[in-house]
């Protein structure tokens, strides 16, 4: 689901007044989730995840065209764990 299909969910439903309104909140909600995980490392809401920073290690990978070894360092990304009422529902 794409940001304007979760946006028209979100007006049919009658959550928000129209599309654009809808679509302008999504953008702040998804704005301020990255700055709490910038900021704190984690974002939670209970029984449905979390998002929490983890810092991949440095390894070596492989060009594929030529097969020579070229090393990778390390970095940050995004783990998400899922919550058990969301696990539940899901299984």
């Amino acid at each position: 689901m794409t940001k304007k299909e979760f946006a028209k969910v979100l007006f049919d439903n009658g959550v928000y007044s129209s599309k654009a309104e809808a679509e302008r909140n999504i953008e702040t909600i998804f704005s301020l989730m990255e700055e709490c995980i910038i900021n704190d490392g984690s974002f939670s809401i209970t029984n449905w995840g979390k998002l929490e920073v983890v810092e991949r290690a440095p390894r070596l990978g492989r060009n594929p065209k030529t097969g020579e070894e070229v090393k990778i360092p390390s970095r940050k990304s995004i783990k998400f764990r899922p919550g058990k009422a969301f696990l539940e529902k899901l299984n």
